[in-house]
């Protein structure tokens, strides 16, 4: 779920910097009939001991069993896990089911915790549990809920969609129920003005679904649900060159943990090569090699594909997390070699002494940076952080440019102020910009 979390990382601070007031949420998956199959396998080849050294794997691996070995025995046996989990009860279903949960989240923790995504509030699908009948029962009120080969169900044959399946007929809920209840619940604990749903472009129909029982229900709030929808993560296939999606069913699923690490420990050749001597460099690395994989992430329109494609990614000289952070890290240098900026931190150039008339060439690079305010609205508005990306990479390239042609230390008095005013003001806005994304700034690289 690396692009749930990454686009919805960027989006809750992009419109919390225009002033909003934003709640993100973190909608675990930890409900529903999934739940009965991860059971299941695990009572038929779960073990305590590989759950607590590698829960992740341990539990991808015999979920992929259960896909491989699947039959109607087990199907049968796995629904009335979660059957049982549904009843309420204390049962040994809800024991092991909180287990699992548990070292889950634990898990989880280390890899939001590198990418710097956080929330507001970790509240999964099972936080519902218990809203779920009165969510129901509010829908039915309307009279727009029949009944369907047992399973309760709104038509949407109006809508030109399938029924949405509020109850099986088993007695189960599902996932339109879940986020049904959830709507109820935010809009009474938020009162919110847009609920943005960050899930991927495969639940196009679900959400289309959940806006028009709303809309059928005579709810204004239908109006406020907005689907981002977004691309999948695809990987080459050694043998045969052909790029295709991760699948954890199938497999051949990676692990983000892993992904950070082969990240950063590729930034960290990279800079024993180039940079020896680098002070702190397993820090950069790891704010290089982790941004790398957010930035790739971000660069193109979010309902685009990406490509996992480790020598493109760690370019530094492409249209990248490094090549970007380069930018930052040099003009870093200048003013740290200034005497402004001894420091190497935000210099105190008196801007009384500036002559802005020095700037006249620096025109590109000015009027790349007044395109941000704008820039952040619009991809606020249309829910696009790649509005952001690649304004980031066009200023990112004016600034070498313009470094190309002009020097800024050996400048004359008034020049030199006037250029490191300028260095200093695009140092800034790309950090800023970069922050919004959740990509790290390191002063040296």
């Amino acid at each position: 779920h690396l692009r749930s979390t990454v686009i919805g990382g960027a989006l809750r601070r992009i419109h919390r910097h225009l002033g909003c007031e934003v709640h993100g949420i973190n909608h675990l998956g930890d409900w529903g009939s999934q739940f009965g199959k991860i059971m299941t396998a695990f009572r038929r080849w779960g073990s305590d001991v590989e759950l607590a050294k590698r829960p992740m794997h341990h539990l991808f691996e015999i979920y992929v069993r259960y896909g491989a070995e699947k039959n109607d025995a087990l199907e049968a046996e796995s629904a009335e896990a979660f059957r049982r989990l549904e009843s309420g009860e204390d049962n040994p279903e809800r024991r092991l089911w909180q287990k699992l949960r548990d070292v889950s989240l634990e898990a989880f923790r280390g890899p939001y915790e590198r990418l710097g995504v956080e929330f507001d509030h970790i509240t999964g699908e099972s936080f519902y549990e218990d809203k779920m009948e009165a969510a129901i029962e509010k829908i039915e009120a309307t009279g727009i809920v029949t009944e369907s080969e047992g399973a309760r169900v709104v038509e949407l044959e109006d809508r030109g969609m399938p029924p949405c399946i509020l109850r099986k007929s088993d007695g189960t809920t599902i996932y339109a129920t879940r986020d049904l209840a959830a709507v109820f619940y935010r809009m009474a604990e938020f009162s919110f003005d847009r609920a943005l749903y960050v899930v991927g472009s495969e639940q196009n129909l679900h959400f289309q679904q959940l806006v028009a029982v709303l809309d059928k229900m005579g709810l204004p709030v239908a109006n406020k649900i907005e689907h981002v929808p977004f691309g999948l993560i695809l990987s080459k296939d050694a043998n045969t060159g052909k790029w295709g999606k991760f699948s954890t069913r199938g497999g051949n699923a990676i692990f983000l943990e892993e992904v950070l690490d082969e990240a950063v420990a590729n930034v960290r050749r990279i800079i024993a090569e180039k940079n020896p001597d680098l002070e702190d460099a397993d820090q950069v690395a790891e704010a290089v090699g982790v941004s790398a994989i957010i930035f790739n992430d971000l660069k193109n329109s979010r309902i685009k594909d990406v490509k996992f494609d480790w020598e493109l990614l760690l370019n530094f000289e492409g249209e990248t997390g490094p090549y970007v952070q380069y930018a930052v890290a040099r003009l870093s240098g200048i003013l740290r070699k200034s005497e402004v900026g001894a420091n190497g931190e935000a210099p105190q150039i008196p801007l009384d002494r500036v002559d802005f008339e020095q700037l006249a060439d620096a025109e590109q690079v000015l009027l790349t940076m007044l395109e941000f305010g704008p820039t952040v609205e619009r991809a606020a508005e249309l829910n696009e952080p790649s509005a952001i990306t690649s304004l980031m990479i066009r200023l990112a390239g004016d600034i070498h440019s313009y470094l190309r042609d002009h020097n800024v230390i050996r400048a004359e008095p008034d020049l030199q102020m006037a250029r490191l005013a300028l260095v200093a003001a695009a140092r800034d806005l790309l950090r800023v910009g970069l922050a919004l994304l959740g990509v790290a700034t390191p002063d040296r690289m």
